[in-house]
């Protein structure tokens, strides 16, 4: 799972019948650095499966590829990354790589 940020929305002409009821955000993955402010977002932006409701600028954890489709099991729905929760907070905290142990 990932934590990434909606940029935009996708507008489709034609749906599949089994996503009635969701919709498809633009998103952009952030990592660490992009996190704790230190740098602008850079990863490349991929579609979510949303039927949350997260609008843009909204931060997200998504889940991809074959862990995406598991919600819906044993219904087949034909997506590659879904919003599996809208975020209100992130807290980052520091790891210490030191061992306490002596």
């Amino acid at each position: 799972m990932r934590i990434a940020e909606i940029i935009g929305t996708v507008t489709l002409n034609r749906c599949h019948p089994s996503l009635t009821g969701g919709s498809y955000r633009l998103a952009r993955p952030l990592g660490l650095e992009e996190l704790l402010g230190k740098s602008a977002p850079a990863g490349e932006p991929l579609v979510v499966y949303d039927e949350l409701g997260a609008g843009p600028g909204c931060r997200i954890a998504l889940s991809e590829s074959r862990e995406a489709a598991m919600p819906f099991h044993p219904e087949v729905k034909p997506i590659d990354a879904y919003n599996a929760a809208i975020l209100d907070t992130i807290n980052v905290q520091a790891m210490d790589n030191k061992s306490t142990k002596k």
